[in-house]
């Protein structure tokens, strides 16, 4: 059976009007496994949860420029779609929003409210950055607010040799693991001298795929207390080496591992990564996806993914497949009964392939 989420966790989703996606409609469950051909808008569904917290940070006019103006935002631009319309629900308890373009280039907030059951409370309009914050004296607020504050989107594809994972970080950068691992060290730092548990549950789950590693050797710069920087140990070696000297697969599962396996009171109520088995070997994906299994018993999982041997890992319940039909996302989760003959004689990866369940290219 199907553990109930959180009120603190995302149970539904309508999104009308965001980049490909027109009109979205979606229930989530405590693990959602997102899959689709490129370009299909996985990608979108998880980038919607980066405007959210741009957003919520004050920071929404920031988002919009960056990425090119509203015209880049609505689905195929202002003259094709007039608005975006973002609903969210926690439970009985959820978020609205309406947002429209202006002449100068930004987006508006046309309607904000909070809402409980059938009722819904206005919190205004004609502004350019949300005033959730100040609330409508309902009490809704303290429940959808924090809710929305406490997700997470990771990424870790860039491991180039200027990735700030690579570089030094402050040593006191430790409150919570960053989106793209920058400080990777400052918080591997942490949990060791405070949740040595977990720390060493990380290094066991790294030596599963890479035999050759040993431990972190994780101390303050010799150069600037001040300052960490990734270092580890070979088996048998007593020479330390830097971040660079870690293949680029390796070094994502060690942000993946620290992601998922960080103490529950550290770790987002909601986790979501794109494309986390980027560079990664079958075995480890296989890790992976045992170590997502575990955390979505407690906190959300929002993954999308292009990897057969990670689908593989996970029931039809926990799949939500993207099409893309005429320039738009369309997103369903699939009905387990509806495939209960196939997945007697085929896996999902399989069904997948054979383009039974959808989210392959068509014409």
């Amino acid at each position: 059976m199907t553990k109930l989420i959180s009120k603190k966790q995302l149970s539904r989703i309508i999104l009308k009007g965001f980049k490909s996606i027109t009109d979205c409609d979606i229930q989530l469950s405590q693990l959602n496994i997102l899959i689709g051909c490129n370009g299909a808008g996985k990608s979108n569904f998880i980038g919607f949860f980066r405007m959210i917290e741009q957003m919520l940070d004050k920071k929404l006019q920031v988002f919009v420029s960056r990425q090119g103006g509203p015209d880049s935002i609505l689905h195929f631009g202002r003259k094709t779609t007039e608005k975006l319309e973002i609903e969210l629900y926690f439970g009985n308890n959820r978020y609205f929003a309406t947002l429209e373009p202006t002449q100068d280039n930004r987006l508006m907030f046309s309607q904000e409210c909070f809402g409980w059951g059938d009722g819904e409370w206005e919190i205004g309009s004609g502004y350019f950055e949300t005033q959730a914050f100040t609330g409508t004296g309902t009490g809704i607020d303290e429940y959808v607010l924090p809710a929305m504050k406490k997700w997470q989107v990771y990424h870790f594809h860039d491991t180039s040799d200027s990735a700030y994972v690579k570089q030094p970080t402050p040593i006191n950068d430790n409150i919570y693991l960053r989106p793209d691992a920058r400080n990777l060290a400052a918080f591997l730092y942490l949990l060791k001298n405070n949740h040595s548990q977990s720390y060493q549950q990380i290094i066991k789950t790294i030596r599963l795929v890479a035999p050759f590693f040993d431990d972190f050797l994780l101390r303050p710069s010799p150069h600037n207390q001040d300052f960490i920087e990734l270092e580890w140990f070979e088996q048998g070696q007593d020479l330390p080496f830097k971040a660079h000297l870690l293949s680029d697969g390796t070094l994502r599962f060690i942000c993946l591992a620290t992601v998922f396996l960080q103490p529950a009171t550290l770790q987002p109520e909601t986790i979501l990564v794109d494309e986390p088995e980027l560079g990664l070997h079958p075995y480890a994906i296989t890790v992976l996806a045992s170590l997502m299994r575990a955390a979505s018993r407690e906190k959300q999982v929002i993954v999308s993914t292009q990897s057969v041997e990670l689908l593989n890992e996970f029931t039809a319940k926990d799949v939500i497949v993207v099409d893309r039909k005429d320039g738009k996302s369309l997103l369903h989760r699939l009905n387990e009964d509806d495939l209960q003959e196939w997945l007697e004689d085929y896996s999902l990866g399989e069904l997948w392939k054979k383009n039974i369940i959808g989210g392959r290219p068509s014409k």
